[in-house]
C-alpha cells in the first residue's frame, strides 16, 4: 500500500494490469479506512478500491470530514467550512490516484456512507469531471457545500445510486428523498431506493448497489 497520497487510505490493486475503474470510499461520521473498506473483497475484482481516511480527528477516537456541533441554541449544525475544505481536499486527492495508480480516469466511483455520502455528492457536483459515478448510502445533498456555479457544470456523464433506511433516526429519510428530485432538476439520472433498517446498509441494499455498479461502471 502506497503512503504517497494526501490522505491515509487503504488499497485494494485490480486483477487489471492498467486502467482499471476505481472505487473510493468515504466513511462515515466517527469511522475510518476501515469501515466501507472491510467490504472491499465483496465488490467485483476489476476495480481498484481505495478507502479515505476523513481529516479531522475526533475524540475519543474515529475521524470526521466535518465535525458536527450540538449547542443549546442552535441544535446540531454541522461546520460546511470544513466540508468545504474536505471537498477540495478529497478533489485534490481523486487527481493523485489518477496520477499514481493504473486507473481509468473516466471510471471514477464514490461510494459514501452517511457523511461520506454528504461529501460524496459535494465533490461530484462541484467536479463532475471527475466522477462517474456516485454511490450514496444513508447521506443527502447539502447544497451549502456545493461549489459555486455548480448548476453550469457539465454532468452529462454523472450516474448515481441512492439508498436510505426508512426507519434511519440519524438523518431523516425525508432528507434522502429530496435527492432524486434535486439531481432531476440537473438532468442527473438517479436511482433512489429504501429498505427498512436503520442508519446502516441491509443485504439486499448492498446487492442491489452491486447490480447498478455492474450495469454502470
Amino acid at each position: 500500500m502506497k503512503q504517497n497520497l494526501s490522505l491515509v487510505h487503504n488499497y485494494k490493486p485490480s486483477t487489471l494490469a492498467e486502467n482499471a475503474p476505481v472505487i473510493v470510499m468515504l466513511h462515515g461520521y466517527g469511522s475510518d479506512e476501515n469501515d466501507l473498506f472491510s467490504f472491499a473483497s465483496e465488490l467485483p475484482s476489476e476495480y481498484v478500491i481505495i478507502a479515505l481516511k476523513a481529516p479531522f480527528n475526533l475524540q475519543p477516537y474515529g475521524n470526521a470530514w466535518y465535525n458536527i456541533y450540538f449547542d443549546a441554541s442552535q441544535g446540531k449544525w454541522s461546520d460546511d467550512a470544513q466540508a468545504i475544505e474536505s471537498r477540495e481536499l478529497v478533489s485534490s486527492v481523486l487527481d493523485e490516484i489518477v496520477a499514481k495508480y493504473p486507473v481509468d480516469k473516466d471510471r471514477m466511483t464514490l461510494l459514501g456512507f452517511s457523511q461520506g455520502t454528504i461529501l460524496s455528492f459535494a465533490v461530484a457536483l462541484s467536479y463532475p469531471e471527475k466522477v462517474k459515478n456516485v454511490i450514496g448510502l444513508s447521506g443527502y445533498i447539502n447544497s451549502k457545500i456545493l461549489k459555486e456555479d455548480y448548476e453550469h457544470n457539465d454532468f452529462s456523464k454523472l450516474r448515481v445510486y441512492s439508498s436510505h433506511g426508512s426507519a434511519d433516526q440519524i438523518i431523516p429519510v425525508d432528507w434522502a428523498r429530496k435527492t432524486a428530485p434535486f439531481l432531476k432538476s440537473l438532468s442527473i439520472p438517479c436511482h433512489y431506493s429504501e429498505f427498512p433498517v436503520g442508519h446502516g446498509v441491509a443485504p439486499q441494499n448492498f446487492y442491489e448497489l452491486k447490480t447498478w455498479l455492474q450495469q454502470n461502471g
